[in-house]
């Protein structure tokens, strides 16, 4: 069947403008609302406005209809910054949109095909740019969420996993704000847990180490994996809202060649600090695929020191992953488009045999 619909044309409404859309049948279903799927790490205290900061948090809807709107607020932390959102309506390719305003009503399909629809929407902008604030969805009739899979995976990084970098295809790299080519929903982790029919969590932040973070940066991943807001070092994360199966661990490009017992000891220290957190998950430990050779070779050195330390301690759910190449061709050296797929490639291939997935 075809959709007959203009679904790349992008359309953002203050409130005000909003209220000149004729849709007669609409309902404003606020965050709160049990059909309402969030995935990731969201603070919760005002169940009405979830907040939340991490890149790759989620939101799935499913509706039926023939539109849908979406209301959200962004922080415009520091009165400049301007969060960007992937979504995915049905099995249409994903597109961006960055959010304008402190308040938002963006028009996210219209004209759909009369029936059941499924939209995904994704933080692709990392906690430094600020907190994302759901208040709720207009539509004709808001359904049961989807059924979420079993498999939980969560990728701990930098600003590689965050997907800082890789998407230039509207803004080209160092021409208007940092974050402008960041897109968390297109990056290696999310790639992945798709692959693998699996939920994501990015636990990332740009600039940061294990011990040491670049970028005038003061906290590292060990002081701030505990919280909601990584980047502020701030609210609480409670763990037992996602337990995951598997857990990638890409730190070290930020940290540079180190001592390598000192490195290795703070690693073991956060791995058995992590597995405090999942006592049933599958750890692996990723090389970072934008090091240069230098930086490479000792990063694999050092992984392999530690997961043989760790399973001399009888920790047997620990394997390493070193990626094929150097990925490095998207905005300041990152990863792109491309890179972040075929790592993904690499990746999936990894856990599905690891996991037997």
């Amino acid at each position: 069947m075809r959709f007959l619909f203009a679904l790349f044309i992008v359309i953002l409404f203050s409130k005000e403008s909003l209220a000149g859309i004729n849709h007669t049948d609409s309902t404003f279903y606020p965050a709160g609302n049990s059909a309402i799927q969030m995935i990731g790490r969201v603070d919760f205290s005002r169940q009405d406005q979830p907040r939340f900061w991490a890149p790759g948090v989620y939101i799935n809807i499913r509706f039926k209809g023939t539109y849908c709107i979406l209301d959200i607020s962004d922080e415009v932390r520091w009165g400049t910054n301007h969060n960007y959102i992937e979504v995915k309506v049905d099995n249409n390719a994903p597109y961006r949109i960055r959010l304008n305003n402190s308040t938002n009503r963006i028009l996210l399909a219209e004209n759909l095909q009369e029936g059941v629809h499924h939209i995904t929407i994704c933080k692709n902008t990392e906690a430094d740019i600020g907190y994302l604030q759901l208040n709720g969805v207009i539509c004709k009739q808001l359904l049961s969420p989807p059924k979420k899979p079993k498999r939980k995976i969560e990728f701990i990084g930098n600003s590689i996993t965050c997907g800082s970098g890789n998407d230039e295809s509207v803004i080209a790299c160092n021409t208007r704000e940092w974050y402008d080519q960041h897109n968390a929903y297109m990056a290696y982790g999310p790639l992945t847990a798709r692959t693998l029919n699996a939920q994501w969590q990015l636990s990332s932040v740009s600039g940061i180490g294990l011990m040491h973070s670049c970028c005038n940066k003061e906290k590292v991943m060990p002081q701030v994996f505990d919280k909601v807001n990584m980047s502020g070092d701030t609210i609480p994360w409670n763990f037992r809202n996602y337990q995951a199966d598997l857990v990638t661990v890409c730190l070290g490009q930020n940290d540079g060649i180190q001592d390598s017992a000192i490195f290795c000891k703070t690693y073991i220290g956060f791995l058995e600090k992590l597995r405090s957190y999942y006592p049933r998950a599958r750890f692996v430990l990723l090389s970072s695929p934008m090091a240069d050779k230098n930086l490479d070779s000792v990063l694999r050195k050092y992984i392999s020191a530690v997961r043989i330390a760790l399973q001399r301690r009888n920790e047997r759910k620990v394997s390493s992953y070193f990626f094929s190449k150097r990925y490095h061709k998207g905005c300041d050296a990152h990863p792109n488009l491309d890179e972040h797929r075929e790592m993904a490639g690499e990746l999936s291939a990894f856990i599905r045999k690891t996991m037997n997935w």
